[in-house]
């Protein structure tokens, strides 16, 4: 409809409107001003229709130009298609190459093959025990011939506990640890102040920031090394003079069955000899076979574990010295306590040519028993006293 046609129309309705043509508008300013306004209307609506018919004519285009693409991919994924099954082809003919070539050639490489694997083995185990002997120090060249005699220090405190004496240079202290689980260390000046009748009043109380369990802790080089009470595995080290721990670590596989079926709170049992300190538990891995790590003091960090042949049953303690483990066995009720399985780490003493070592003149059964490598002593805890056993070593 045009503008023309719609003011022709729209004039009569507007006179009718206003009382027919009493008011009828005469102001030639006022029509003007209409056609004006419908002519901008009719260009909108012009341009309007020009829009919608272009926007039709790129969607077609774009139409076009999608199913073009899609012809496209439906070829090239028949070649893709096509490609991937020759591969496929050409691979299983390799394959049945390969398998011929491997029925033809003669087995005796794999033999040679073989060979030579085992040698690399034996020498590479050959270089790793080299290295070991010297991380142990290989000097230490002493083994334990028998107990000589013994000398009960002190009678005092429950039926377990453990005491010491550090073994590093210049250390006179003597330290007592009461029961399997406690939290404070008695340190008295020396052996002297410790044999006094009352020498809890003259010792010094150290008290841990975590109680530990069992007997199996050490004194070394102003440490103690102790089990921590309630953890299946964690070793604490705790400076003794500044009263602080310095060093923690879990120690992989202890803590599931006691180092000792006769010492059933004592899950983890550290020692110290020449070379330093070590750690022995058991573990159900083994068969309950003892299983000996080699610790290093100032970090804590493993050094080596050997798996021994030496039972934790009916087994009370064990210490270490020089390398070797020695196992002290008694029966269940308590007797003779006797040495009946040494295990050398460097396998310099041949275990099955050592008679049984017994504990000279005592009845009773041990909870502790270490070994102290500046004065070759052992000191053990039995029955609530404190020994001390004096050896006979000789040459290995």
């Amino acid at each position: 409809m045009g503008v023309l046609q719609l003011r022709f129309l729209l004039v009569p309705l507007l006179t009718s409107l206003m009382g027919g043509g009493q008011y009828l508008v005469q102001d030639a300013a006022l029509m003007n001003y209409m056609d004006r306004r419908f002519v901008a209307l009719e260009k909108r609506l012009e341009k309007c229709n020009q829009d919608i018919l272009d926007y039709v004519e790129e969607f077609r285009d774009f139409s076009k130009m999608v199913l073009s693409r899609l012809a496209g991919l439906n070829t090239h994924k028949a070649e893709v298609k096509s490609e991937v099954q020759n591969l496929l082809t050409r691979i299983e003919r390799a394959q049945r190459d390969i398998d011929y070539f491997g029925s033809v050639t003669d087995s005796n490489a794999c033999v040679e093959v073989h060979e030579d694997l085992m040698k690399q083995q034996l020498l590479e185990e050959a270089e790793a025990k080299k290295k070991l002997k010297l991380m142990l120090n290989a000097s230490c060249d002493h083994m334990l011939t028998g107990i000589k005699s013994l000398k009960i220090v002190k009678k005092i405190g429950d039926k377990h506990g453990s005491w010491m004496k550090d073994p590093g240079k210049k250390h006179t202290k003597i330290y007592l640890l009461n029961g399997s689980v406690n939290n404070v260390i008695l340190e008295f000046a020396n052996i002297m102040t410790f044999m006094e009748n009352n020498q809890t009043l003259n010792a010094r109380r150290v008290t841990l920031p975590f109680p530990w369990e069992g007997t199996g802790h050490v004194i070394y080089q102003g440490f103690l090394f102790y089990h921590r009470y309630g953890s299946l595995n964690e070793i604490i080290k705790f400076n003794i003079q500044r009263r602080k721990v310095t060093g923690q670590m879990l120690l992989p596989g202890a803590g599931r069955i006691p180092a000792y079926q006769l010492s059933p709170h004592t899950k983890l049992d550290l020692a110290i000899d020449e070379q330093g300190l070590w750690a022995i538990h058991a573990e159900p891995e083994t068969g309950g076979n003892i299983v000996i790590t080699k610790l290093d003091h100032t970090t804590l960090a493993v050094e080596h574990s050997w798996d021994t042949t030496c039972s934790s049953k009916d087994a009370e303690a064990a210490f270490m010295a020089c390398n070797t483990l020695y196992v002290v066995y008694n029966s269940p009720s308590g007797g003779t306590s006797r040495i009946r399985c040494v295990y050398d780490v460097l396998g310099a003493v041949n275990t099955y040519e050592i008679p049984a070592l017994h504990f000279p003149k005592r009845q009773g059964s041990h909870c502790t028993v270490h070994y102290n490598p500046k004065e070759k002593q052992l000191f053990a805890w039995g029955d609530g006293s404190q020994i001390i056993y004096k050896l006979h070593t000789e040459q290995k």
